[in-house]
């Protein structure tokens, strides 16, 4: 883990050299706290502000030409499973006060606002904001990050939703931060909405060959070529982040930290199993309700074999008498 810091005059902690962790820190639990971090800071007396090292790699992705690019052209459902779980919730928030947390380029924006005029949606990157901002100019779309939403009151929302398994991005702190907040703007009755990446799915051991994709020599020589150049391009920097990246791997109990092959292998990403992810929610106060996977508009049951589901939509409920 790597941490942004500023000492104010101070002497930094023996953990802490150059503005970066140690190589002994990589082998502790501060890539999913900051305990580690903070607690080094606060001995030495600094005033800090800390960027932990999955926050910090993730933020540059997003903010990269080609994910603005792409995040700005996406349109429709990730897969069936998001379509069907956003019908499971429709006829229960129609017309209701909606939150649309991680919007990106504003890919959900149309999706919701079928369902209700009353829409407010928010991301963490303030380059996705402006683009979804300038894709929707009628729609609220604030800067503001999931882990606190204290700019919205408690109880206002019937239905918050973070698509696109965006509640993978941020440390096990901050995934505990964000359903807590989840909990807290949800009027009582109201459903949460998210997906998540499954850590017994097909994409969890993706390594480096997943970016030798060998064009269709049968399509069209132009889109071929393309692709190949693509390929060409794409190849070395993937490795690089791949092997530059995987130094952060962590396996826990029940969920794991690991380089996702998404953008190039330019983000660091938590798998969950379903038991864990479960477990999260009723710490966080909301009851699962249902789960769907990604490959299809079945729900799934406990004990369902998930193995090729790469993820899940999860929909939980904040008790009427919390």
């Amino acid at each position: 883990m790597h941490a942004t810091f500023y000492a104010r005059g101070l002497e930094a902690p023996a953990c802490l050299t150059r503005r970066r962790l140690t190589t002994a820190c990589y082998r502790t639990d501060c890539l999913v706290s900051t305990s580690h971090t903070k607690a080094c800071l606060k001995a030495a007396g600094a005033n800090v502000e800390i960027t932990p090292a999955q926050d910090r790699i993730n933020r540059h992705a997003w903010r990269s030409r080609s994910a603005r690019n792409w995040f700005g052209s996406l349109r429709d459902w990730t897969d069936p499973g998001e379509a069907a779980a956003v019908a499971w919730v429709a006829d229960q928030v129609r017309d209701q006060p909606l939150l649309d947390v991680g919007v990106g380029g504003g890919r959900t924006v149309p999706l919701l606002t079928q369902l209700s005029a009353n829409y407010t949606g928010v991301d963490y990157t303030q380059e996705l904001v402006t683009i979804c901002r300038r894709n929707y100019p009628g729609a609220r779309v604030e800067h503001m990050d999931a882990r606190d939403m204290s700019a919205f009151d408690d109880n206002t929302f019937s239905l918050v939703m973070f698509s696109f398994n965006g509640i993978d991005a941020v440390d096990y702190e901050g995934r505990r931060k964000i359903l807590r907040e989840f909990s807290r703007v949800l009027k009582p009755g109201g459903l949460a909405l998210f997906s998540t990446h499954n850590l017994h799915g097909p994409s969890y051991r993706e390594n480096i060959s997943h970016l030798l994709h060998m064009p269709d020599i049968s399509a069209d020589p132009i889109k071929v070529g393309i692709d190949t150049a693509r390929m060409i391009y794409s190849f070395p920097i993937g490795v690089f982040n791949y092997f530059r990246h995987s130094r952060l791997n962590q396996e826990f109990d029940g969920y794991a930290v690991r380089v996702c092959a998404a953008h190039k292998f330019g983000i660091l990403i938590i798998y969950t199993g379903m038991a864990t992810q479960r477990l999260q929610l009723d710490e966080a106060g909301l009851t699962t309700e249902v789960v769907f996977g990604n490959t299809s508009d079945r729900q799934i049951g406990v004990g369902d074999d998930v193995s090729r589901e790469y993820w899940f939509h999860f929909i939980a409920r904040k008790p009427l008498n919390p």
